[in-house]
């Protein structure tokens, strides 16, 4: 993968990047995602923030590589520590992390998402804690995109600030407000392999010589809800 060919999950990510944005991608790597879109001329201006001086390294080469020093400015910080006022960022791109890390850099990065109108989020794991934050702080879901790609099943989330309360449900926090709509065959997929993951740690946890009855009531709620998702999907 590189600036002229981005990967599936990439790519995906882009697509859902407005025309004309100001962009701060948290976690750039070699600053491939602004970096395409640059050539692509979908973006005017972009920050890559990363926060290890290794990959930090790579984008500095990347973005001599392809001459790109006035309009794609890397930045070695922690999260939206990387985002400056002058910046004027309205675009921030968070992509191939934890959820409860991109929670994190979202929560301790509330000062920079001032004048941010939309955030696109793509958690390799614990989607369900960047929804419940979104949630919390007013982002309204716009759209969700699940994908398939070297044997992993990714999750595209996009978010724009609202006015209104936003309230979603166990179900809607869990498995997506838009992809619980229209499950697609990787969506069953990957929620048939959780619901086998999750019997067997159930199963396990039954034999353990102390149970542990609060996880234990937690796992078994999650498969309940996973079951009456795959059942109604059943009766479509």
């Amino acid at each position: 993968m590189y600036a002229n060919h981005l990967s599936k999950r990439l790519a995906t990510v882009a697509q859902y990047v407005p025309y004309g944005a100001r962009l701060a991608d948290i976690g750039s790597d070699h600053a491939y995602l602004p970096a395409a879109l640059l050539i692509q001329k979908r973006i005017r201006y972009a920050v890559a923030g990363e926060v290890a001086k290794g990959p930090f390294e790579n984008e500095q080469k990347e973005i001599q590589r392809l001459g790109f020093q006035k309009q794609l400015i890397p930045r070695l910080a922690d999260g939206m520590a990387a985002v400056h006022p002058d910046d004027q960022i309205n675009v921030v791109t968070i992509a191939g992390m934890g959820g409860s890390l991109i929670a994190r850099i979202l929560d301790e990065g509330q000062a920079q998402l001032a004048g941010v109108q939309r955030l696109i989020l793509q958690p390799n794991v614990g989607e369900h804690q960047v929804r419940k934050w979104l949630m919390n702080h007013q982002y309204q879901i716009m759209a969700e995109q699940m994908l398939a790609e070297d044997g992993h099943v990714y999750e595209v989330i996009v978010a724009e600030p609202t006015v209104c309360p936003v309230r979603y449900g166990a179900k809607e926090l869990l498995f997506g407000p838009f992809l619980l709509e229209k499950p697609t065959p990787i969506f069953i997929t990957k929620w048939q392999q959780e619901l086998e993951r999750c019997q067997n740690a159930v199963n396990q946890m039954h034999q353990a010589a102390t149970v542990p009855v609060e996880r234990l009531q937690r796992m078994q709620q999650k498969i309940n809800l996973i079951k009456e998702v795959l059942s109604h999907d059943d009766g479509n």
